[in-house]
């Protein structure tokens, strides 16, 4: 019986540390993803409304109204710094996702000593 309880909790401690770890890399590409395709259309966006757009689409998840309201405070904390600190990095030449990336994690680590979900 212990056992199974000690796998069973192994085995959530596994999925949550690859959950962790694929959020923190995919938020570089999804940055850049939305940045590249929000620069060139339509013509005249400028990069700091892109890296604003992207930040937002990237940070929020579109499942908010799930969430409870520690974690909205969070993704609203980590969104609002973000899109102060973090915008500046980004080009039309380059995105900066790696820049934007390190940035969102400070925001991250900041709003979590507050607002930790």
């Amino acid at each position: 019986m212990e056992e199974r309880r000690a796998r069973s909790l192994m085995v959530i401690f596994v999925v949550l540390g690859m959950a962790v770890g694929q959020s923190a890399a995919s938020f570089g590409g999804c940055y850049k993803s939305c940045f590249l395709k929000c620069i060139i259309t339509p013509p005249g966006n400028s990069p700091i409304s892109c890296g604003v757009k992207c930040l937002k689409d990237c940070i929020i998840p579109s499942s908010l109204t799930t969430s409870t309201a520690k974690e909205q405070t969070h993704y609203f904390c980590n969104f609002g710094c973000a899109s102060s600190l973090c915008t500046n990095f980004s080009t039309k030449q380059d995105p900066g996702e790696e820049n934007v990336t390190k940035c969102v994690d400070s925001c991250s680590t900041r709003c979590s000593k507050n607002f930790s979900p």
